[in-house]
C-alpha cells in the first residue's frame, strides 16, 4: 500500500470517528425533571405507575431518548416548591415540567401569591438556562367564581410572559371521570395516569424537540 493510499484511508477513518462522536453527543439522553406535588409524585400508586415514569416510557416508545426524574412531593404548595427548586433540579437538567398550584387552591391561598411563587420558580430556572414546560391547573368549583377567574388565568399569563410551553390543565380528561380517579376523587388511578400521559405526550414531544434544537 502506497503512502498516499494509506494516508487517504487514515483520513477517512478519522473523519468517520469524528462525526460518529458528534452523532453520539447529539444523541445523549435528554434529562427532564417533573417538579410538582402529589399529582406528579403518583400518590398511592405502585412504583412505575406515576406520571413521570409512564410519560418517560411513552416517549421512549416513540424513539425519544429521555429520562424524567420524579421531583413530586405530596402536599407541596407553590411556596414549598420554590423553597426546594434549587436542589430538586440538579445541574445537568435539560428541562423542567412544572406542575404546582393545586394545593394552593385547595388551601385557599390567594392566587396572587401562587402566581408570585410560580414566577419565582420560573425565574430561578431561567437564570440557569433551564427551559420550563408549565402544566396548569383549574381551581375547584367550591372556591367560587372570583377565585377561579384569578387562579385559572395565571398559568397562561406566566406562559405568555416568559414564552413557556403551556399545557393548560394537567388533569385534562381525568378530573370529571370518577372511574379514572382514586377513591378520594382528586388523584388519578393508573388508568387515569394513562389518559394524562396520552394527552400530555404531544406537548412533551414538542418541548423536547425545542430543547434538542437549542442544544445544537
Amino acid at each position: 500500500m502506497s503512502f498516499k493510499v494509506a494516508a487517504f484511508h487514515f483520513a477517512v477513518i478519522a473523519f468517520g470517528l469524528l462525526f460518529g462522536a458528534v452523532d453520539a453527543a447529539d444523541a445523549r439522553t435528554i434529562q427532564l425533571v417533573g417538579l410538582g406535588d402529589s399529582l406528579m409524585a403518583g400518590f398511592q400508586l405502585p412504583p412505575g405507575d406515576g406520571f413521570p415514569a409512564k410519560l418517560e416510557a411513552a416517549l421512549k416508545a416513540k424513539g425519544l431518548d429521555v429520562a424524567i426524574a420524579d421531583a413530586g412531593v405530596s402536599g407541596d404548595t407553590s411556596s414549598a416548591g420554590l423553597s426546594r427548586v434549587d436542589w430538586s433540579v440538579p445541574d445537568g437538567t435539560d428541562g423542567v415540567i412544572l406542575e404546582l398550584g393545586a394545593n394552593d387552591a385547595l388551601r385557599g391561598i390567594p392566587p396572587e401569591q401562587t402566581e408570585k411563587n410560580l414566577e419565582a420558580i420560573i425565574s430561578r430556572l431561567k437564570e440557569r438556562n433551564i427551559p420550563v414546560l408549565l402544566a396548569g391547573m383549574l381551581a375547584p368549583p367550591n372556591m367560587g367564581p372570583d377565585f377561579a377567574v384569578k387562579f385559572n388565568a395565571m398559568y397562561k399569563r406566566l406562559a405568555d410572559k416568559y414564552q413557556l410551553t403551556l399545557y393548560p390543565f394537567f388533569l385534562d380528561g381525568v378530573a370529571t371521570h370518577a372511574d379514572l380517579q382514586l377513591k378520594d376523587g382528586m388523584h388519578p388511578n393508573p388508568q387515569g395516569v394513562d389518559v394524562m400521559v396520552q394527552r400530555f405526550q404531544p406537548v412533551a414531544t414538542s418541548f423536547i424537540g425545542t430543547i434538542a434544537a437549542g442544544a445544537k
